[in-house]
């Protein structure tokens, strides 16, 4: 009988990054800090993270960029948009991320990579909605990629995805997939 992973790695295509995401399970992984980070709590993930899914502002990027300094590291982040309907969900405009780039200030941040773009879509059924998203983040990632990024073959994060909607962002372009309740099941609320 096939397990829930072996069934989510099926759909996958080469080249896919299947992030697990667990609050709750144990996990011995590259450590990837998904969600939104506050500035105070970056000193304790600077040590050891792989990669930021959720910088949504130059003032935090600053701030990961100060602590990466005092960990004598570079730590790879990702610019997360904001495309969904529902407000509470974090992140900035393609035009926003686009004016940071131009910025002396970004230009001068050298203990941070960039590595690409993070997104959440709308939590909705209508995959017509999803999809519409998804191909927003895509075109704001190939604008980046070509105006800024061409010669940066580590530009190539397109984090779109989750357990509910993998499959539609995998269609999209998706490089990298966040999929925690399909593999572990439902959350536990400790």
């Amino acid at each position: 009988m096939e397990n829930n992973f072996e069934k989510v790695l099926k759909n996958l295509p080469d080249g896919i990054e299947l992030v697990a995401v667990s609050k709750t399970k144990p996990n011995e992984l590259k450590w990837h800090m998904i969600g939104h980070l506050q500035s105070n709590k970056v000193k304790y993930i600077a040590p050891f993270v792989e990669l930021i899914h959720a910088v949504d502002s130059i003032k935090l990027l600053k701030v990961i960029n100060k602590e990466a300094v005092k960990n004598k590291r570079v730590i790879n982040y990702l610019f997360q948009m904001h495309v969904a309907t529902e407000s509470a969900k974090f992140g900035m405009s393609c035009n926003e991320i686009a004016d940071i780039i131009k910025s002396d200030e970004f230009l001068s941040l050298k203990n941070v990579n960039l590595t690409g773009l993070m997104a959440m879509a709308t939590n909705t059924t209508n995959e017509q909605q999803v999809t519409n998203e998804f191909e927003v983040v895509r075109n704001c990632f190939n604008r980046l990629k070509a105006d800024f990024f061409k010669d940066k073959a580590d530009f190539k994060e397109l984090s779109i995805g989750m357990s509910q909607d993998y499959k539609i962002a995998v269609q999209a372009g998706s490089t990298m997939v966040r999929i925690g309740s399909i593999l572990f099941g439902a959350r536990d609320n400790k």
